[in-house]
């Protein structure tokens, strides 16, 4: 199936209409699982919704500050799923965030790319 442009073109305007807020910081450690350090910038949408209740998650990487791809993701402990959109993320920053919703059994998620 080929991507939609219109999908990409409503999530451009969803951010650029939205303040990013950078809450968890590369370098820094999750409040709740102080072993598990972020490698790339995570946080979110102001003023945005998702499943979860919060603001919609962006990694923001080190690149051209553009939406790159989204995680879809499975969490089986919270029981829900979410996206969380990737902006300006190099190759090694998507690979970085795979790799992060896929580190256990109880989350897994796919990567699209644009």
């Amino acid at each position: 199936m080929q991507n939609n442009r219109e999908f990409w073109e409503a999530l451009d305007e969803l951010v650029a209409n939205s303040e990013i807020v950078i809450d968890r910081p590369k370098g820094t450690a999750h409040p709740k699982y102080p072993n598990f350090i972020y490698r790339v910038d995570y946080g979110y949408l102001k003023d945005t919704s998702s499943m979860d209740g919060a603001g919609i998650d962006v990694w923001v990487g080190s690149g051209e500050k553009k939406i790159d791809a989204i995680m879809c993701i499975v969490d089986l402990i919270k029981k829900d799923s979410e996206i969380k959109i990737l902006i300006g993320c190099t190759e090694e920053e998507k690979a970085i965030v795979y790799e992060t919703h896929n580190e256990t059994r109880f989350m897994n998620g796919v990567l699209i790319r644009r």
